[in-house]
């Protein structure tokens, strides 16, 4: 048996990460996988070239790839934060011991899977840095091209005695399985011959029987402490179009008997999984020790290692009421920045860097807990701090008016300013410059200016002198206000020869800079404002309707002015609005120079609950 996307992969896993050069800490996947490199546990392994049972390996030649893990998801929905970690796992341990990472569908489900799921899973793996199956732009695998050979492991188990075909109702069978405090109770169907399981088996794959009429179980213990031992079911019959195979079959397997035969076709050598799998690693070996006494599979068989998957809070990961989100349009989509997808993380202005940042810092093990969302914020503003750009947004626009302005310049003179760009870039990077104009009105933050200002206020009020970030020092004379008593003017004269940068700048002393830009060129922008989508830290622990943990206030949207520079950023673009945070041009709706659109990613500080 072989794939039909034939590879010879060579010993590189992926992409390095952004991580990939830094020293890293040891754990207990890294010392099992040296463990094995060291006494040679697979070094015997052959490998053909593509996926095949026993006698497709043997012909092949000793395998190039040190070790081999996989990423296999069901293609059932979008991948979250969670997934990212677990792709970083194994993707990161493949490239880092000279092996080899794939990717592999687990459709073993067709009523659930599309190729939607399958295209964005993809494209988030790529994003993350990650080649897979050993070559560049390789085919993913998937578990539904191994049908054929799964089929014949069932018949395999049937005629050797280790399966048979149960008629039991599904309530039967529930009840005769016992609990943990009592045996189950063999059905009355586990004794039937070898030849009467296999013609009952493959009358229910000629589709003799509807639906949940009878299963395929293996024969282990029904009194086993294991409850995952007590003959477990590994075919079901289910008539369903499949995305890939049609309508050529009305059973599948269950996912539990299907991934370790997909494990072992693949040659997988350390098969890493998070700890909600553990109680199935002894029916994983059980599997795996039947097919190779039968010669079905090679030696040595793969075997299953479990960590503690990331558990965020604030967040939810469960596709079932992620979907229920996005179905009930209480967030904009899949990709809605405020989602834990993926595709939202990104569109947020999440970076491939910061989440394998967060994947180290994190760390892999056996023990659970809970990692504060504020560990991944701090990954993203760590990675953006020397990568992302600088200009000045004022979000709640007032407009100031230097009145003296025409008496200092000539009337509507506009005078170039400079900043950096990049202010704090990594070293060896060179710093650009940002060039925009100050004029006679430039835009302000509202909060900017206080009329009676509370004790310890820096900024504009009557009679006191601040700097124009990178321009001029002013002093506030007042401001105007409409008839309702909302202000719609600050007033202020500019202090001639205090411009940045110029001999005797600093000769006037202020207590205080801010950041504006000038109404001459500033840009109309939609900003998005995103906050945490919860107010509650578990919001779906202990049997709590995570709906009504939702934050209201988790998206605002303002109209803001930027300044041009940042008009002209192309999608997905990071930038830091200063003082307010690091920013991102939103990956859908921005449009060059036409309609700027940007999203908080995050602020420049944790200051949630603060």
């Amino acid at each position: 048996m072989s794939s039909p996307t034939p590879t010879n992969p060579k010993p590189t896993a992926s992409a390095p990460s952004a991580t990939a050069d830094t020293p890293k800490l040891s754990n207990f996947l890294r010392q099992i996988i040296e463990s094995d490199l060291a006494n040679g546990t697979y070094a015997q392994r052959k490998w053909a070239g593509s996926p095949g049972d026993a006698a497709h390996h043997a012909a092949g030649q000793p395998d190039p790839a040190k070790i081999r893990t996989r990423f296999p998801p069901e293609p059932n929905g979008y991948l979250h934060v969670g997934h990212a970690k677990s792709i970083c796992v194994n993707f990161g341990l493949a490239r880092d011991y000279g092996g080899v990472c794939h990717l592999r569908f687990d459709d073993t489900n067709p009523e659930k899977e599309d190729i939607e799921y399958v295209n964005s899973i993809v494209d988030a793996i790529k994003w993350l840095g990650f080649e897979w199956n050993g070559t560049k732009d390789a085919a993913p695998y998937q578990a539904s091209d191994y049908f054929d050979f799964m089929y014949r492991a069932a018949e395999y188990l049937i005629e050797s005695g280790h399966a048979y075909v149960d008629e039991q109702t599904p309530e039967q069978m529930r009840v005769n399985r016992g609990d943990f405090g009592k045996p189950g109770t063999d059905s009355p169907y586990r004794n039937h011959t070898s030849a009467e399981n296999l013609s009952r088996f493959r009358q229910m794959r000629d589709g003799l029987y509807p639906d949940g009429a009878m299963v395929l179980r293996a024969k282990i213990d029904m009194a086993s402490p294991n409850i995952n031992m007590r003959d477990p079911a590994i075919y079901r019959i289910r008539r369903a179009t499949h995305h890939n195979t049609g309508d050529t079959w009305c059973i599948y397997p269950m996912y539990t008997y299907a991934h370790p035969i997909e494990d072992a076709l693949e040659q997988i050598t350390h098969s890493i999984c998070t700890l909600e799998f553990e109680d199935q690693r002894p029916f994983y070996d059980w599997l795996m020790n039947r097919l190779c006494e039968g010669g079905l599979l090679a030696h040595p068989a793969p075997h299953q290692y479990e960590f503690s998957r990331l558990n965020l809070t604030y967040v939810i990961t469960s596709k079932r009421k992620l979907a229920q989100l996005v179905y009930d349009k209480r967030v904009s989509g899949w990709d809605d920045p405020r989602m834990p997808t993926i595709v939202g993380l990104r569109r947020r202005g999440y970076t491939p860097e910061s989440l394998h940042l967060m994947h180290e810092r994190t760390g892999t093990s056996k023990a659970g807990g809970w990692t504060d969302y504020s560990v991944l914020e701090g990954c993203l503003r760590d990675d953006l701090e020397t990568k992302a750009y600088r200009g000045f947004a004022v979000l709640n626009p007032v407009k100031l008016i230097m009145t003296n302005w025409d008496d200092v310049f000539a009337p509507g003179h506009l005078e170039s300013c400079t900043q950096p760009a990049l202010p704090h870039a990594a070293e060896g990077v060179e710093v650009p410059t940002r060039h925009f104009t100050i004029g006679k009105e430039v835009w302000i933050e509202r909060e900017d200016f206080e009329e009676m200002p509370p004790k310890g206020y820096k900024r504009l009020f009557p009679g006191n002198k601040v700097r124009l970030k990178g321009g001029y020092v002013i002093e506030c004379t007042g401001c105007i206000k409409d008839i309702n008593g909302t202000i719609t003017d600050v007033l202020a004269n500019v202090v001639p020869d205090t411009k940045s940068g110029t001999p005797g700048s600093d000769l006037v002393k202020v207590k205080a800079a801010i950041t504006w830009v000038g109404v001459a060129n500033g840009v109309n922008a939609e900003v998005r404002m995103y906050d945490r989508l919860f107010l509650d830290a578990h919001p779906d622990a202990g049997g709590k309707d995570f709906i009504e943990s939702l934050n209201p206030n988790s998206l605002k949207v303002v109209t803001a002015i930027v300044e041009p520079s940042l008009a002209n950023a192309l999608p997905d673009q990071k930038f830091q609005f200063e003082r307010h945070g690091y920013f991102v041009a939103d990956r859908v709706d921005h449009v060059q120079g036409t309609k700027p659109v940007f999203n908080l990613a995050v602020g420049l500080k944790d200051s949630w609950g603060k």
